[in-house]
């Protein structure tokens, strides 16, 4: 769960900014985009399976580029 706390002299549009960052920092928006829909087990597989294999194809690239990120 997310908090602000808003004094008497604190701005709103402040509180929505820090609300809005520490939603994203614990990853709140990525759940609840991921869980707007039901996803059957098969598909959620499917789906790790195949970012497993781009970030493999990405760390290959990177090796080769010789980078380090």
């Amino acid at each position: 769960m997310v908090e602000i706390q808003i004094g008497e002299n604190d701005r709103l549009d402040w509180a929505l900014k820090q609300f809005r960052r520490r939603m994203i920092r614990s990853g709140l928006f990525k759940d609840m985009r991921r869980k707007r829909f039901y996803e059957k087990p098969s598909e959620a597989r499917k789906a790790k399976s195949k970012a497993a294999q781009r970030r493999k194809h990405k760390d290959r690239a990177r090796a080769r580029r010789g980078t380090q990120f």
